[in-house]
């Protein structure tokens, strides 16, 4: 028997495994000794790295990461050989199967087990060996079946002893240690799904370009060592460089060499064929960019672009689009494009080799290109379909079994950012996990795993959706849904320690599913509801609650931890608090403004504070380490009018009113944006038995003199917050439901303050029970039900409901697996079972609120239904309307809400049925109208549940 399969257990020894590691593996690394363990570094000393001399250069690049991450780590420089020979006690084996002499010769011995990995494309092995040679006491084999699957298993060393790959692009600091040891039995082999990984830098004005102009001199080869770096750490292998106003290769005549030494393979974005820049083309002056017209020129660039990147890995862009990523002229049509690529697969084949199928393409199926697809245009089966999100994270297409056979298969090209309508959004993340997940694993399960690329902006500020992107694209079996709160618990425990890892995870999740919401370049004063369901003020406080938590956990980390912890998790949580509250708080200004309130001028000061504390937070992010980040948090994100964004922050309108000397007396109530006078007559929302929530007044000022005021409740069981007080003040009102005698309709209070007119509330009281077992019960005309909260999922054989925690805008969202399942009829009664108590019978509305998945596959689109009781199920078509308008709404408001109408035969218990039909929908949440709903962003908070 080989030797690497007697040797398999490291779990006795996992209490002392480093807490940084690779994100969802065992740990392998140590910082204690245990029996047989590999000493990569103790004390003064360390295992040296072994490198063949025929080795790629890719690798023995690498190699010299991995010398200098341990003594990052234990302080000491191990030595760095390339050498087919070696001896010592302990020595670190690093090669690639058929390059290292001293691989091949450990798998030929069966030392190692070469055949978990031979011919598994990025596949490596990282392996514990004991006696593997004459006069090697130990051996740590990292040994990979290609140069990348080498270098793979180098950086997987690497972050398990404690080198986070953000070390660089986030100022992750490495903690110290001593003594660094690998466990014994150590054997881990992997290899990824997706074969081409990668990311792409767009939209990198004003933000990373002027960052790296400053720092590098323009994104020139000292700028991309770091990105490829980074790349290769998170285990990806893919850019699309960056494009605005930069040419990869025309910039820097050493950028396309760096990447090939890197291992990197390059590509460009879906405007750009055949490793050409579009910046290029008009520093050469070439004139139109027309085919029919201008077709010699553009063949000979295209030729040029080939010409020079013949030497390094790459996967060619074929297709066209127009000018500056806009769609072709009326005139294109299939046929000239179905010539366009014809013409460009010749130039591939009598530039690069004469087999153009031997090269790696991909044809771009964005916007109107898909359009041509769809329309019957097609290009070589050996060329892969990159089909795209809508450019908001849902993707349009996905492959039908038909097209899942097709040589060159299928990828997607995603977005954490976005330069277009109906609202760009560059800044921060806006992209929730959960949501990336939801529509990668489609993605997954639909087989477009040949290629996955996703616009990252900036890098910067989408630190965290890329390595989950990266790493979900490496295996996502390994990330189920349920795991994905473990994830972000896991990588704040490798950022920052165990300490603070959940309150750091929780915080990062929260942030960007506020973000989510409606990100924050679509925010205005009116987004959220001042008047229905407190929404605008729980926004508020929701996101000021882990702005303070993430002050407070900067607070007390180490000094070398704070700048990271403020590039990852204080930063954006904090700024994306601020734009909410200021966006709010000019809201409530102008609501103030209408109603007289003097207080509103206080509210216009407030809004110019939270403005100035915006550009505070982002001045403290440009002197981190040391000025490093200069720039990178320049781009503007308030004040837009239109879809591109504004070339300075605006802040949000404030009104300011004239404010009288002597005080007088106005009175609001909750619910409504009217403000009465003295004499007149107002209403709260009523107080309702079931829900127990409070009502509130507020009495406030008009003039500029202070005044007392009193409240006077017209029966003993109602409850203020306060009785008596200083105006400007909110009084919560409440009851003691004990106490309130049956039959009970209505209370008032009675407001006194300047004047002789006090102002009478009424106060509506609802006191009815519902009986055990009723479910969700209607309170204030409607009923709220969180997606998750059903009472029976019923799935036929072989399916199943799926519940992703915290997809979407409130708490999750629930979906149907498989999710490429063809599709069910009423017949087979999928279905998620609600039990409601309704108090009246009569007409009723469903709203279902939907993530707003796109028509994933040919055909009219996605469906589902509804029906309450026994009625007839009424069917749903999710993309019925295709027009842009409500595309537009769907992906700024981040949910598709569609309606049907019921009818409630009988007062009193119903169950409300969502019938799944098409696979690949996600429901996030269920409101029944039963004539009470307000207007509102988010819908009203989930209603009362009578077990």
């Amino acid at each position: 028997m080989s030797r690497w399969a007697t040797s398999a257990v490291v779990a006795a020894f996992a209490t002392l495994a480093l807490q940084a590691h690779a994100l969802g593996q065992k740990a392998f690394a140590l910082h204690e000794r245990a029996p047989g363990a590999f000493v990569l570094a103790e004390g003064s000393r360390a295992a040296p790295l072994v490198v063949d001399s025929h080795e790629f250069p890719a690798v023995l690049r690498a190699a010299g990461d991995l010398q200098a991450d341990v003594e990052r780590v234990a302080s000491v420089r191990p030595a760095l050989a390339k050498a087919a020979q070696t001896a010592g006690s302990d020595v670190v084996i690093v090669g690639t199967l058929g390059r290292s002499a001293l691989v091949d010769r450990l798998a030929a011995a069966g030392a190692i087990d070469a055949a978990a990995i031979r011919g598994r494309w990025e596949g490596f092995l990282v392996q514990v060996v004991a006696h593997p040679l004459p006069n090697v006491e130990r051996a740590l084999v990292i040994a990979g079946a290609d140069r990348r699957g080498t270098i793979y298993g180098i950086y997987e060393v690497s972050e398990q002893i404690g080198v986070s790959p953000w070390y660089w692009w986030a100022d992750v600091p490495v903690e110290k240690h001593a003594n660094v040891f690998i466990a014994a039995g150590t054997r881990r082999v992997d290899a990824p799904v997706v074969k081409y990984r990668g990311i792409f830098i767009n939209d990198e004005w004003p933000a990373m370009g002027e960052w790296a102009r400053a720092k590098f001199g323009g994104f020139n080869h000292a700028m991309y060592a770091h990105v490829f770096e980074l790349i290769l750490r998170l285990k990806g292998n893919y850019l699309w460089p960056a494009m605005w106003r930069s040419a990869f290769y025309d910039d820097d005549p050493e950028n396309g060499a760096l990447a090939e030494e890197y291992g990197i393979v390059m590509g460009t974005s879906h405007h750009e064929p055949l490793m050409r820049a579009q910046p290029e083309w008009h520093r050469q002056d070439g004139g139109a960019w027309n085919y029919e017209n201008n077709g010699a020129r553009l063949r000979e660039f295209w030729k040029g672009g080939l010409d020079r990147a013949r030497d390094f890995e790459k996967v060619i862009t074929i297709g066209m689009r127009g000018d500056g990523d806009r769609p072709m002229t009326d005139e294109a049509n299939v046929t000239l494009l179905e010539r366009i690529v014809a013409d460009q697969r010749g130039l591939i084949a009598s530039e690069l080799g004469g087999d153009a199928t031997r090269v790696p393409q991909a044809w771009m199926l964005y916007k109107e290109v898909q359009e041509y697809y769809e329309r019957g245009m097609r290009v070589p089966d050996d060329v892969t379909l990159l089909w795209c999100d809508d450019n908001f994270g849902n993707i349009r297409r996905l492959p039908t079994p038909a097209e899942r056979g097709r040589a060159g298969g299928a990828g997607v090209y995603y977005h954490f950012d976005y330069y277009g309508g109906p609202r760009s959004y560059k800044w921060i993340n806006v992209t929730p996990l959960p949501k990336v997940w939801e529509q990668m694993h489609l993605a997954w399960k639909y087989g477009a795993t040949r290629i996955w690329i996703v616009n990252v902006g900036d890098i910067k500020p989408m630190e965290v959706p890329t390595e989950f992107f990266l790493t979900y694209a490496w295996d996502p079996a390994r990330w189920p849904a349920e795991r994905l709160p473990e994830y972000l618990k896991l990588w704040a425990a490798r950022e920052f320690g165990p300490e603070h890892a959940a309150d750091i995870a929780d915080i990062v999740a929260k942030y960007a599913k506020y973000n989510g919401r409606r990100k924050p370049e679509a925010l205005d004063p009116a987004t959220y509801s001042l008047e229905s369901y407190r929404e605008a003020e729980r926004a508020v406080a929701e996101f000021e609650a882990i702005a303070q938590r993430a002050r407070r956990i900067e607070a007390g980390l180490p000094e070398d931890r704070r700048d990271a912890f403020y590039e990852l998790v204080g930063y954006p949580a904090r700024a994306a608090a601020v734009v909410t509250a200021m966006n709010v708080t000019a809201g409530r200004n102008r609501l103030y403004a209408m109603q007289g309130r003097a207080a509103a001028n206080e509210l216009a000061h407030a809004v110019h504070q939270l403005f100035t504390e915006d550009a505070a937070l982002a001045a403290h992010y440009h002197v981190l380490a040391g000025g490093k980040w200069d720039h990178m948090m320049s781009q503007t994100h308030l004040g837009y009018t239109s879809w591109y964004d504004p070339p300075r922050n605006v802040m949000p309108a404030v009104s300011e009113v004239q404010v009288p000397e002597a005080a007088e007396m106005g009175v609001a109530v909750e619910g409504s944006e009217l403000a009465q006078r003295g004499g007149l007559r107002l209403a709260l929302p009523a107080l309702d038995a079931l829900e127990k929530r409070t009502r509130y007044v507020e009495v406030f000022n008009r003039g500029g003199d202070p005044f007392r005021f009193t409240i006077t409740p017209s029966a003993p069981w109602i409850t203020l917050s306060a009785t008596e007080g200083m105006a400007d003040a909110r009084i919560e009102v409440g009851a003691r439901w004990d106490e309130v005698p049956r039959g009970t309709t209505e209370a008032t209070l009675t407001i006194a303050g300047p004047g002789d007119r006090p102002v009478t509330v009424a106060v509506p009281v609802v006191n009815r029970e519902a009986p055990a077992g009723a479910g969700f019960v209607e309170t204030g005309g409607v009923v709220s039900i969180e997606a998750e909260h059903y009472a029976r999922a019923i799935a036929p054989a072989g399916r199943a409901w799926l519940t992703v925690p915290d997809l979407g805008r409130t708490l999750s969202g629930v979906t149907t697996l498989p999710v490429e399942a063809p599709a069910v009829t009423i017949a087979d009664g999928e279905r998620l079972e609600y039990a409601i108590y309704l108090f009246d019978a009569g007409p009723v509305k469903v709203y279902a609120m939907l993530a707003p998945t796109q028509k994933i596959q040919p055909g009219p689109g996605l469906r589902f239904a509804v029906s309450i009781d026994d009625e007839a199920p009424q069917i749903v078509s999710v993309h019925a309307d295709e027009s842009r308008e409500h595309w537009s709404r769907t992906v700024l408001d981040g949910v598709t809400e569609l309606v049907t109408e019921h009818a409630a035969a009988k007062p009193g218990p119903h169950i409300l049925k969502y019938w799944a039909l098409d696979s690949g929908l996600v429901l996030e949440k269920l409101v029944v109208d039963a004539g009470g709903l307000k207007p509102s962003y988010l819908g009203p908070p989930e209603s009362p549940r009578v077990p």
